[in-house]
Formats: structure tokens, sequence, C-alpha cells
């Protein structure tokens, strides 16, 4: 299967008080998480953490385990383009966020609060595997 692009993002989070996890408000007006192109030359996990330190400020570090696909259409200048994005799960050493001009806000929120926020399906879901993980490897 083929795809006319290719992304790579990732599920931030932040180990404070409890747990929580980093939504970005895109100018269309959906929250949704750190994401972008992958470069040629580049691995998704590459891109994934070049994205997140682009568009937060943040020196991610991935968590080994965790990788989740989404493919859906879009239209592009009146083009359908068939994109897939792979997210990974990314734990931020600190809650201090850079915005880049590609967004309009973020928020750092817990599970529940996120789930609510995030504008898309699949972003639920990838975001209730992402916790489900996180929760897996804090009981070992």
């Amino acid at each position: 299967m083929s795809y006319d692009e290719v992304s790579a993002g990732a599920v931030v989070f932040y180990e404070g008080d409890g747990v929580e996890y980093l939504l970005l408000l895109y100018p269309a007006g959906h929250w949704d998480f750190p994401k972008g192109n992958v470069e040629p030359g580049e691995s998704p996990e590459e891109a994934a953490l070049r994205e997140i330190k682009e568009e937060t400020g943040i020196e991610a570090e991935l968590i080994p385990g965790f990788r989740e696909e989404v493919e859906y259409w879009y239209v592009k200048a009146g083009r359908r383009v068939r994109k897939k994005v792979i997210y990974f799960l990314a734990r931020a050493p600190t809650k201090e966020v850079k915005l880049s001009w590609e967004h309009k806000g973020y928020a750092w929120l817990p599970y529940g609060q996120a789930l609510a926020r995030a504008t898309y399906q699949t972003t639920k879901q990838v975001l209730a595997k992402a916790h489900k993980k996180l929760a897996e490897l804090q009981r070992r």
C-alpha cells in the first residue's frame, strides 16, 4: 500500500503529581498531537523527535514498545491525498512549551480531560492505547 504522505508524531506525556498529556491547537481549530512529515533519509522515530522539538521546544525521549499507525484521506489543492501517521509515546522532561508558529495553543491535561479535548476519534484511540501502555509500564 503506498501513501502520498507519511508523517510521524507522538503522544507526549509529563509525569509530575500525575501523568499529563500534551495536545496542540492547530490553526484549523482541532486539538491533536505534535506531528509532521517524515523527511527523506529520516526514520519515523527521528521525525517524531524532530517534530516535537520544532513544534514545542521539548527534547523528548521515546518510550520503546509503542507504535500506532493511523491512515486517512484528505483533500489538498483539490486532490485526494492518502496519508499515514505513525505515533510513538514520548516522555517530556519539562512542561515548558515554546510553541512554534504552526500552532495557536497547547494544553497539558490529565487523561480524561485530554480524551475529551482531542478532536478526532483516531486521536482519542491513539491516546487510549498510549495511556494503557503507560499504565502497564508503571506497574512493572
